[in-house]
Formats: structure tokens, sequence, C-alpha cells
């Protein structure tokens, strides 16, 4: 049978959801815990994959269990064992054609930015100089949704068969004093892509950028001409719809 687990986890200890050698990842601490309560080696797929230090509110995996699971203790038994930063919302059977990453229909992103130094903010905004123009990054973001390929943000030599995504939305968002956030929502995003997308957009904010070179940019398929990529810390993954 198969299991969906709906969980989230604050990125900050972690170096991205993958497993790695010789690194600690969220998909090995979660596959650790599931094996130490089902006594066996465990495998969990997950919804796609989040560099290190990105958070998520909402993540999905799957595993498969041939027999069956008492969901609601396993969810208990998963958060006695798992760390602070890891927390286990649901764990539900699915068909077992579902899968937590091919089946998924849509994935959303927050990246968060404040303009004044604020500690308590620091960990999970990311703190940006001058005072950017959100309404001209906001015309900027809707020109995402007019492309479909995104070779320009994503990092090189990956293993994608195509850099194709279908963006349905991105927008700007004021959520306090000197406080915004970046939503964007697509199908699916290449490695690197949203935070690439920020800091171009950024570059546009700034003035350093017009929309038609954005438009340029991201035309030449080549992510050189693109903006750096901003911190990973502010950037959380909010939704996996199916």
């Amino acid at each position: 049978m198969r299991y969906f687990i709906t969980f989230s986890y604050d990125g900050t200890a972690y170096h991205g959801w993958q497993i790695q050698p010789h690194s600690v990842t969220v998909q090995e601490e979660l596959q650790k815990a599931l094996s130490t309560l089902m006594r066996k080696p465990m495998e969990v797929v997950g919804a796609g994959r989040t560099d290190t230090g990105v958070h998520a509110r909402k993540m999905i995996a799957h595993f498969d269990h041939d027999e069956v699971v008492d969901c609601p203790q396993l969810v208990y038994k998963l958060n006695k064992l798992l760390p602070r930063d890891i927390a286990v919302q649901h764990v539900e059977p699915v068909a077992d054609d579902m899968h937590a990453r091919f089946s998924a229909k849509s994935r959303t992103y927050h990246y968060y930015v404040h303009l004044d130094k604020n500690p308590f903010l620091r960990s999970y905004s990311w703190q940006v100089y001058g005072n950017p123009d959100f309404e001209l990054m906001n015309r900027a973001a809707r020109v995402l949704m007019e492309y479909k390929d995104f070779t320009s943000f994503s990092k090189v030599n990956t293993d994608t068969k195509t850099n194709d995504c279908t963006i349905t939305e991105a927008r700007w968002d004021r959520v306090g004093e000197d406080q915004w956030r970046f939503t964007v929502t697509a199908n699916r995003f290449l490695r690197n892509m949203v935070r690439a997308i920020v800091g171009t957009l950024m570059e546009v904010g700034r003035g350093r950028m017009t929309i038609e070179q954005l438009r340029s940019v991201i035309e030449a398929k080549d992510r050189c001409r693109a903006g750096d990529s901003v911190p990973g810390n502010a950037l959380f993954l909010m939704e996996v719809r199916y």
C-alpha cells in the first residue's frame, strides 16, 4: 500500500531535502525515523527538492508498506522520533499509482524580504537595502507567465529533461511595515529557479534592468544573463496540490 506523509520543516540545519553523502538532509531524517518504526529499511519520495536552508510549511512524501498502517499512531510516533525542526501533520493511504512528485499538479513558494534591519526577521527573511520599486517588480513578475522555458533561472548541468514550466501566479504583496512577500505557483520548478527569479526581479526593482531586458534574459536561455540567486533562508515551500 502507498501512503502520503504531510509534514513541515525548518531547513536551517539541513543541506536541503535530498539525501547527500556527508551532509544532513530532511529526507535522511525522515527515512531514518520511518525505518526505525517499521523495523526495516524504508524509502520516502518527496514532492520536490528544496535547497540548503530552504523551509517547507507543507511538504508531501510517499512511502510503500505491505501492511495496513495505523496512521494517527504513526504520526504520533514519528513526531516523537524526529528532530524538533521536522513535524508530521498527516499520514494517509492513497491509490498505488499516486506519486508525491509526478502526481502533483502545482507547487507554491513564498519568498520574504524586509527593508529595515530586524533581528527577529533575519532567520526567515532577506534584508534588502535601498527602496526597490515593488509596483514595477509586480509588472515584471507578470511577464513570467508569458513564458515556458526558464533555462535562464536554472542551475546548470542538472539532470532534468526539460526546462519548461507553467507559472500561473507570480506577485509581490506587502505583508507588514517594510515587509514584502513574493508568491509564485507553477506546475514544476527547476533547481534554484525561485531564488534566481527573485534576484532578477530585484534588479528590475532597483532600476538596473528594464522589463524589456527581463524578456531578453528569459529568451536568452542563459543563466549568466539573469540576476544573482538570493539567500535560501527566506524561501518557503507553502503548498503542493494534487
